[in-house]
């Protein structure tokens, strides 16, 4: 094995093989219109013959750009954050573009000024923040910082540019759901008080309820897990047999404790209590009943999320500085068409 067969080629190498100069590689790697078809033909078949990949150090001196995007997240553990993170990774790789991420346990001021210099000294063009808390977009919103920011999952109302699902029509579609199938009113199990997407989960299903004349009843508070779903499905049995059919739950993980709780308290899904969640897990439609819940499109999120911000890094304004992409329901067995005149059959 010669010497050369035991490092990556280089490319003086594919210049040799192509009998071109280097310089005439450069600019068929660099797409440059003043390269004759033939050999641009060339020396493409010598890079694919030899395996040459390019030195992204080495470009990134030339041209100052490095290619590569920073995303810093928390709380990634949970399915949304966790999608995001995933959604927005595989759509900077379709732009040619490398990730560096930095995981948090929670959002501060420092915290997030530590992520962004670290993220600057490893020269990423961009950084996306997936900032589904309130207080994680004001402490952004503090610091200053060398290259553009986008945030997703903030929800409306921020001075960043952002893109997140409209959580609010999300909700707004679950509430309605339920009360189109008979129920007089619509309980609401939200998540954690500082997230905004339960905030404006929250808003979606009150403004429902007050659009159609009905006054909310007493609104339930979890923290995302199944355990806290399943004591506040243990409070929520309480209320059935006077006036509880149907509860809307703030997020799938939930539902899955809210389900659990009602059927040990021998309250039957959905003949007795009809039960909506958010998110449609992979796991949802294979809870017992199947899930009735609201779909997120975290793919769309991810591609709008780099699009805007490698808008930004071009100098381009974004099409829209603020997106909202649309939830979708899935309906499944956990919900049906109620009529309040249906009596309770022996369990």
């Amino acid at each position: 094995m010669t010497p050369t067969q035991l490092r990556p080629p280089t490319m003086a190498d594919v210049a040799r093989l192509a009998g071109v100069s280097h310089q005439t590689v450069s600019r068929v790697l660099g797409d440059h219109p003043n390269v004759r078809e033939q050999t641009r033909v060339r020396v493409l078949r010598a890079i694919e013959e030899m395996g040459y990949r390019r030195n992204s150090s080495a470009r990134a001196l030339v041209t100052r750009r490095t290619r590569t995007l920073g995303v810093v997240a928390s709380d990634t553990t949970l399915y949304g954050p966790a999608s995001t993170l995933f959604a927005l990774e595989e759509a900077a790789r379709a732009e040619g573009y490398l990730v560096s991420t930095v995981s948090l346990r929670r959002l501060t001021v420092q915290e997030l000024a530590e992520a962004l210099d670290h993220l600057s000294e490893g020269g990423v063009e961009g950084v996306v923040a997936i900032a589904p808390q309130r207080s994680a977009v004001e402490a952004l919103a503090e610091l200053r910082h060398p290259f553009p920011v986008v945030v997703v999952g903030s929800g409306p109302g921020v001075d960043i540019p952002s893109v997140s699902v409209d959580q609010q029509l999300g909700a707004r579609l679950a509430t309605a759901h339920l009360l189109a199938a008979g129920h007089r009113t619509v309980w609401h199990l939200a998540g954690p008080e500082d997230w905004q997407e339960a905030a404006d989960r929250a808003v979606g299903w009150r403004s429902t309820l007050e659009a159609e004349g009905v006054e909310p009843p007493m609104l339930l508070r979890g923290d995302w897990s199944p355990l806290s779903g399943y004591r506040a499905g243990q409070e929520l049995a309480g209320w059935v047999g006077r006036g509880l059919t149907a509860v809307f739950v703030a997020n799938d993980q939930m539902a899955l404790g809210v389900l659990r709780a009602l059927r040990e308290a021998g309250v039957r899904t959905p003949q007795d209590v009809a039960v909506v969640g958010f998110d449609d897990i992979p796991e949802s439609e294979f809870f017992a009943p199947p899930l009735t819940t609201v779909r997120q499109d975290f793919e769309s999120v991810g591609k709008q999320g780099i699009a805007v911000l490698l808008d930004l890094i071009e100098g381009r304004p974004p099409a829209a500085p603020r997106i909202a992409i649309e939830p979708q329901l899935v309906v499944r067995a956990s919900t049906f068409p109620y009529t309040a005149q249906s009596e309770r059959a022996p369990l």
